[in-house]
């Protein structure tokens, strides 16, 4: 598709909107090291909240979504929890208010207040903290880098800029059209230009996230998520508006069941007869025995919630808030505001999907029709002029939200816990200040150049994702919930951790085994938790118990609950007025309410699209009642503990 000069003003505009917001923030982000990583911890819950929401509204995953609700209907609304998605509930019923007691800047730091500063491992859990938050940062942005570019240049395509850049150029009329030389030039032309957008557009993303801050971070993600919502609208109405007129019954289009959230011990949906391609990718993505990869899903969910927030972007923006409720206030209103708005454009997208699926210029892969194409199809060919430029204005703005977050992440942990820490404690304002563009720009330089020199960006992608993350759990779940657990006992767990998790996806992404691809990684989780929790648990022992009164001071800060007594006690002789904390009981209550209400959420938008009143009303009624009783069992117990 050939962008429009509207469409084209209108992404242009939205560019300059955001190097304007680093110019006007630079002031205010200069005031301090606080101002500048945290936004002076002065931003308000709702403005930091949809902030965060806006850094998960990301173009990969939408359009990963987009291809899930094609496939899968209104059972798909259960796949993110293999993310999981509920990690979000854990933090605003709890976890977020125990962070934020800390007053720490990153979670680095904050092992400082559980593990204390002196004793045994505590430099090493510190360091692998800090490697595992960069290793995340740089390839989180290496992926978002070639995918914006790539999606960019199905708009963009090389042959309609290469007059405008002529360096672009890589003289194709030399090659005989349909041979094998020139459509290996072509995929090299694309992938060039590709790369040229997501170096021009990262540029425009470092600028206001060094300049800017956090203040200037949190201004553009409000912008892009306002566009965002906009889009949204106009997206799902156009669906709503084109299947009524098409006449079409959507249940007579797609397999049966395909419109039920509800599911058996197998997931129950037949493509063969309606698109054997679809029936392909259902097999290769192994959600057959869906109940069991359900639960699968939640029990290693369930484990990575209870250990709070990966040290990325979704952190700092907990430790940016003005007080503990507020960070809960934050993490609650995510899902509020993020749900409902992505699902209205997922299913509107989903829909146009289905009714023109014949027309669409859909790419291919090995095993046929790459469903995830359905997306910018749909926004190419059936979106009209000057919505188009909206929608990539809010992509492009979500992959800078995400690349923005991520970088503001990892150069709190360069300043804060290796340059403040080990090279000059005493730095004044402004070194520190000059520190966090040095480490932006470092981070750039290497986030990039990762995705400069790896074509197969997934491959690094999953390592990481799979790799770390996997290391991530155990080590993290003990640390809130077990005082006898110590910084050694923390670094050999995640050093184990990482090192079994990541086996496995390197093996298969390497080609050695394709055994461990689809979901059967989800089957090994409990293998590698108890890797982790062996190595956890000997480490521990292998020193001595963190020092005492750290762990009082920690227990009287944080108030966990969780196996604290001997602390407990400890405490409560030095001071009477500490109290047990008695909330697990009303916690785990609120957390069930909320994971319900996250799907009843996910659901609402999907049921309003397909005009399905009954079940929308349902979903409706269901959502108030929680509500309500959230209202007294979390929203107004929030200084309980």
């Amino acid at each position: 598709m050939r962008l429009t000069t509207i469409d084209l003003s209108i992404i242009a505009l939205y560019f300059i909107m955001m190097v304007v917001i680093g110019i006007v923030m630079k002031n205010q982000a200069k005031k301090s090291k606080d101002s500048y990583l945290l936004g002076g911890k002065k931003l308000p819950w709702y403005m930091l909240g949809l902030s965060d929401a806006s850094d998960m509204f990301d173009i990969s995953g939408t359009m990963l979504l987009v291809s899930m609700a094609f496939l899968y209907g209104f059972k798909s609304v259960w796949i993110p929890w293999m993310w999981p998605v509920f990690n979000q509930v854990f933090l605003m019923v709890f976890l977020s208010k125990w962070l934020r007691r800390s007053n720490a800047t990153t979670g680095a730091e904050w092992l400082g207040t559980r593990f204390g500063l002196t004793d045994k491992g505590v430099r090493q859990s510190h360091a692998i903290v800090v490697v595992f938050a960069l290793m995340l940062c740089i390839g989180y942005m290496a992926y978002a880098f070639v995918g914006v570019g790539e999606f960019l240049e199905i708009f963009i395509p090389y042959q309609t800029i290469k007059d405008i850049f002529p360096f672009l150029d890589q003289n194709l009329e030399q090659f005989t059209i349909g041979t094998q030389q020139y459509t290996d030039a072509l995929i090299a032309a694309k992938h060039f230009t590709a790369q040229f957008y997501g170096v021009s557009i990262c540029l425009i993303a470092t600028f206001y996230s060094i300049v800017g801050g956090m203040h200037g971070i949190v201004l553009a993600d409000f912008i892009k998520y306002m566009i965002m919502i906009v889009c949204s609208l106009f997206v799902g109405t156009i669906a709503m508006n084109a299947l009524a007129d098409s006449g079409i019954v959507l249940a007579d289009k797609m397999p049966l069941g395909w419109d039920d959230p509800l599911f058996g011990m197998e997931l129950g949906l037949d493509w063969q007869n309606i698109l054997a391609d679809a029936q392909v990718k259902l097999e290769r993505d192994g959600y057959k025995l869906f109940s069991a990869v359900v639960a699968m899903m939640f029990f290693s969910g369930v484990l990575k919630s209870l250990a709070g927030p990966a040290p990325n972007y979704d952190c700092q923006k907990i430790l940016s808030t003005k007080s503990p409720e507020e960070a809960s206030k934050m993490s609650g209103f995510i899902s509020i505001i993020l749900l409902p708005i992505r699902y209205f454009m997922t299913m509107g997208l989903c829909i146009l999907g289905v009714l023109y699926f014949k027309d669409l210029d859909l790419g291919h892969t090995a095993d046929g029709v790459n469903f995830e194409s359905i997306m910018p199809a749909v926004i190419s060919k059936y979106l009209p002029v000057g919505l188009v430029g909206l929608v990539l204005a809010g992509f492009l703005g979500a992959f800078m939200s995400n690349f923005s977050g991520t970088l503001n992440a990892g150069q709190a942990y360069i300043v804060n816990d290796i340059y403040l820490k080990y090279f000059k404690p005493e730095a004044s304002r402004k070194q520190i200040i000059n520190m966090g563009y040095v480490s932006g720009i470092v981070m750039v330089i290497l986030g990039v150049g990762l995705g400069l020199l790896i074509k197969d960006v997934n491959m690094i992608f999953n390592i990481i994702t799979a790799g770390l993350y996997g290391g991530f759990v155990c080590a993290n779940v003990l640390k809130w919930y077990w005082w006898r657990f110590n910084a050694n006992g923390f670094f050999w767990g995640m050093f184990a951790g990482i090192v079994a998790s990541a086996i496995p996806p390197a093996l298969s992404v390497s080609g050695v085994t394709h055994y461990f691809d689809g979901t059967r990684m989800l089957y090994f989780f409990p293998i590698f938790f108890l890797i982790q929790f062996i190595a956890c648990v000997v480490g521990s022992y292998a020193a001595p118990p963190t020092n005492t009164d750290t762990l009082v001071n920690f227990y009287k800060t944080v108030r966990p609950w969780g196996f604290w007594k001997p602390i407990r006690d400890i405490a409560q002789q030095q001071d009477p007025t500490v109290e047990r904390n008695k909330n697990f009981g009303v916690n785990m209550a609120n957390v069930a309410m909320g994971i319900t209400g996250q799907i009843l959420l996910t659901l609402l938008p999907m049921y309003f699209i397909l005009s399905k009143w009954i079940g929308f009303g349902i979903v409706l009624a269901l959502l108030a009642v929680i509500f309500i009783v959230m209202k007294k069992t979390w929203w107004n117990r929030l200084t309980d503990f």
